[in-house]
């Protein structure tokens, strides 16, 4: 009876985690000697300890993942085919795209009992750290600010899943009564107060850089710090929660309302101050704007190569100078083989897919090679729908190859981030651009080589080029040499716009503001704002706050385009609603002439509602826990 009750009481508990199951710890604590799964035992010495300290890190979700991380397939950005019994990877978060999303079993509830164990797991560490016998007391209070860090990103993440949620600050006793553990959603201003507490405790307790890169890459640094308390900031003081009066309604069953109905422009002052300090101290560490060094195949390469090099290994090139925080747990093996077209003359590769699509409205986000969009330029003006590569456009553009016209004079990171049809894909083992006519090309209607071929293929017409690094190459045999890299969740020029973000909606425009911005748009080979604007856009902009805005977003969307940034930032902006119920377009793929496939086509009529800004808590959870509410419209 009394193993009975405590089971009964056990089992409680996890009703504070919302159905979690306890299989994560299970999974460590089977390791432990002579099968006694104790937590004695877990703590006994320094090296179990460290063993629970990379179980606390195996929490991180797999950012990059198609079939796991939301910001890749749920959005707008990357689309792919839905033709039912061809997936490569599962098209759960692809689900909420098409307008699929369900509360009987949501998308995104794996992320959720994922986070709450990892929470718990978090804590119990917490809770057992100070039994370890072999440690000095200077590391272990480095390993409690790596977990307490981690609590805090758990939390993050599912604020901005789920806005306001349970706080798991301890793990609740065995044995306390049912009704206590049925915890209600904290409101979202005491969500972000309590992650921004767990990460000022620690900012100051971690070193500023690796100092045993084989054995510690991607665990957490002072710097990494920083940079999420900044970006945990500015989304606070983003639309979707400063002041929301969309969700004015969501309300505990106490009453108790979930979301400030006040705009308070003091939290823009909070994330401009959080930007720089996470901007001075990744200075202080050396983390720089990347560069690209040429090695003995690259020797003699063009300037314009050099700068593709520059943007394209800025994502690609594995702990780079510019990468604040790359997550170990997601290496990009999988997604190159999903992005990279047909480069060989084996045409029928059963691994490279290159079925991630990028739509036209994705493509006409990047600006002219004037850094103004397509619609200020003033002197953009197509006069046809096609035009054939010549001399100069030769290292971008296939030399007398008839292509889009869009495809000409566009920025730097349009040709770094993109592939198409007739377009320049440099690398995969041929590195001489003196020789443009031997750098590898793309032919993308039907019947060619990187043309739709069932499944396989660009539904658009467009290739994700940012996500291949330049060395991953095919061989003719079918087989494929992937260089991986782990996922960067956070680079220094996204800094520098959260930073321009902050100050701006801050202050306005100013020239702190122009400043931070040119840092990006000069490396990506831009001239200044003022000089862009006064010379070839049709307007000023830059001289207004709400102009500035408009500027600083479509940068900061360019800038990160498939890097995860873009679902979470039209949300938080309150913009999703209008940019993710805009239709998906593509060039006619299954056209064999250039007229047939310069057409545009409509593949899908997105459509976005109130109620998608947050993801719905799974059904059987509402069962479970009284005391949890839904979201709104769900």
């Amino acid at each position: 009876m009394k193993f009975h009750n405590f089971c009964k009481k056990w089992l409680t508990v996890i009703i504070v985690f919302i159905t979690i199951t306890l299989g994560s710890c299970k999974r460590y604590l089977d390791i432990i000697p002579d099968n006694i799964p104790t937590l004695d035992h877990a703590f006994a010495m320094r090296s179990e300890a460290e063993k629970y300290l990379y179980t606390c890190y195996s929490y991180m979700p797999t950012d990059g993942g198609m079939a796991t991380d939301p910001a890749m397939l749920a959005g707008d950005e990357i689309w792919t085919n839905d033709l039912s019994g061809s997936y490569r990877f599962s098209h759960t978060m692809f689900n909420i795209a098409n307008g699929r999303q369900t509360t009987v079993n949501p998308a995104g509830e794996a992320l959720w009992v994922n986070l709450y164990k990892g929470l718990r797991d978090c804590n119990i560490f917490l809770e057992n750290i100070v039994q370890v016998k072999d440690m000095t007391e200077e590391e272990k209070k480095e390993w409690v600010a790596e977990v307490k860090f981690l609590k805090a990103y758990y939390h993050f993440y599912l604020v901005r899943m789920y806005g306001p949620i349970p706080l798991v600050k301890v793990n609740l006793p065995v044995d306390i009564n049912v009704a206590d553990v049925q915890i209600s959603r904290a409101p979202v201003d005491s969500c972000f107060q309590y992650i921004t507490e767990l990460l000022d405790e620690v900012k100051d307790d971690l070193q500023p850089t690796i100092t045993d890169p084989i054995r510690m890459m991607g665990r957490i640094t002072k710097p990494i710090v920083y940079s999420l308390k900044a970006k945990v900031l500015l989304t606070a003081a983003s639309p979707l929660f400063n002041g929301n009066k969309d969700q004015a309604a969501l309300k505990n069953n106490d009453g108790l309302q979930l979301f400030n109905q006040t705009y308070d422009p003091q939290k823009w002052k909070l994330a401009a101050d959080a930007c720089k300090e996470a901007i001075d101290q990744c200075h202080e560490a050396g983390i720089k704007l990347y560069e690209f060094i040429p090695g003995a195949a690259t020797s003699n390469i063009s300037d314009q190569m050099k700068l593709q090099m520059k943007l394209r290994n800025a994502f690609t090139e594995r702990w780079n100078s510019e990468i604040v925080w790359a997550n170990t747990q997601s290496i990009a093996s999988n997604l190159q083989l999903w992005a990279t077209p047909n480069l060989t003359t084996y045409l029928d590769n059963p691994n490279v897919t290159y079925e991630l699509a990028v739509p036209l409205k994705i493509v006409d986000m990047f600006y002219t090679k004037n850094g103004v969009p397509l619609n200020e330029d003033k002197t953009w003006a197509p006069s046809a729908v096609t035009k054939v590569g010549g001399l100069a456009d030769q290292r971008l553009i296939r030399l007398n190859y008839e292509t889009a016209e869009s495809n000409f004079d566009r920025e730097p990171r349009f040709y770094a981030s993109l592939g198409f049809d007739g377009g320049v894909w440099y690398g995969h083992g041929y590195y001489n651009d003196e020789v443009p006519s031997g750098i590898y090309f793309l032919e993308g209607k039907l019947g060619q080589k990187n043309g739709k071929k069932g499944s396989f293929g660009s539904i658009t017409g467009y290739y994700v080029k940012k996500f291949v690094h330049y060395q991953s190459t095919q061989a003719n045999n079918g087989g494929y040499s992937t260089v991986n890299y782990p996922w960067p969740l956070i680079r220094l020029p996204h800094l520098y716009l959260m930073y321009a973000e902050a100050l701006n909606e801050q202050v306005g425009p100013t020239e702190e503001v122009h400043q931070n911005v040119n840092i990006v748009r000069e490396r990506a080979g831009l001239p200044s704002i003022r000089e862009a604007w006064d010379n070839f856009a049709t307007n000023k902009k830059y001289t207004t706050q709400s102009g500035m805005r408009d500027i600083i977003r479509r940068e900061t969307l360019i800038e990160t385009a498939f890097e995860g940034v873009r679902f979470w930032d039209l949300k938080r902006w309150k913009t999703a609603s209008d940019e993710l119920a805009k239709p998906i377009e593509g060039w006619n793929v299954f056209g064999q002439t250039v007229t047939e496939y310069y057409r545009k086509q409509l593949i899908y009529s997105q459509k976005f509602s109130m109620k998608d800004y947050f993801f719905p808590i799974r059904d059987a959870n509402l069962l479970s826990n009284k005391n949890l509410v839904q979201n709104l419209g769900w």
